[in-house]
């Protein structure tokens, strides 16, 4: 019996021998379990890949393979070489026949579209990921990076310098910073990160924390009143959000909005911040600096323990 060593020597010498006779050695195929629970397998590692959801595009692209995209959702505008490619639509409801007529290995999408099946039905291969919490944005760098064919190794590198980007960010936030009680607007409606998205998770990061209760769901619909009850300390928001706030019912005489303890956070910004991907550290930044500079003196809170 050969051992594992012997095993590669052996392939080894197989495939130079194919090389040197000119033989085309088959591809490995691919095979990846998406959140739908369903089982994808793919002849050979995806080259055309339409991608109709941000994070999955720009997880594509932090692991390297950015040449691979052929076709995007409308909303995905990173990195900027996304502006060359075409759109096919939005990523709940792209256009199929633009999809199709790119004629993709592989769609990446979201679970909420109610495109896959449709595509399904023509032929095309679909994976649907959706993530929403920092342990799915782990599993989900992983998932693609097997879509693609790439090595564990790659996402799991990919992973490190965002956890050890996160770590770095929140020692830095300053003392009288820690503890603040943050309501997050992610959309109109309005609808807000609560404990159990990957926003409260990178707020409880930096020793703050969401207002909003995990058993409400990830980004759950607000009455408006529930936020004037919790009367957060800091209030973060996107700016085409941000209209008219202080003219919702009661909002006026929340504290975050009387002493301006609010952030408002460009278009660029937001797309970071409201991604569950890749540029999660990106994020952190954004929101430790709008603690040190928005957040009320609180009694001290010490830096919390991370393994």
């Amino acid at each position: 019996m050969l051992g594992q060593t012997g095993r590669w020597a052996a392939l080894t010498r197989v495939a130079c021998a194919a090389i040197a006779l000119g033989v085309a050695l088959p591809a490995l195929a691919v095979q990846v379990t998406d959140d739908r629970g369903v089982t994808v397998t793919l002849a050979a590692p995806p080259q055309r890949i339409v991608s109709l959801l941000p994070s999955l595009t720009e997880t594509v692209c932090e692991l390297g393979q950015c040449p691979r995209l052929v076709g995007v959702d409308r909303y995905s505008n990173w990195p900027a070489s996304m502006a060359s490619l075409p759109r096919v639509g939005g990523g709940l409801d792209p256009s199929i026949e633009a999809v199709v007529a790119l004629k993709p290995d592989l769609v990446l999408l979201a679970t909420s579209t109610r495109a896959a099946a449709r595509l399904e039905a023509l032929g095309i291969k679909v994976v649907a990921l959706e993530p929403r919490n920092m342990a799915d944005v782990r599993r989900v760098l992983a998932q693609v990076g097997r879509a693609l064919g790439l090595p564990d190794a790659d996402a799991q590198r990919v992973w490190f310098r965002i956890e050890t980007a996160l770590g770095t960010i929140a020692q830095s936030i300053p003392p009288r910073s820690r503890g603040a009680r943050v309501y997050f607007e992610v959309g109109s409606g309005p609808y807000a990160a609560s404990e159990a998205s990957f926003i409260g998770e990178m707020l409880a990061r930096l020793d703050a924390r969401s207002i909003v209760p995990g058993n409400l769901g990830p980004f759950p619909k607000l009455n408006p009143e529930f936020v004037v009850k919790a009367d957060p300390d800091v209030i973060m928001i996107g700016d085409e959000h941000f209209t008219g706030l202080a003219g919702r019912p009661g909002w006026a005489a929340l504290r975050a909005v009387r002493e301006q303890r609010v952030c408002v956070f460009p278009p660029a910004q937001a797309d970071i911040l409201v991604r569950a991907g890749p540029r999660l550290a990106e994020a952190a930044r954004l929101m430790a600096a709008c603690l040190a500079s928005r957040a009320p003196t609180l009694p001290t809170v010490a830096p919390s323990a991370r393994p």
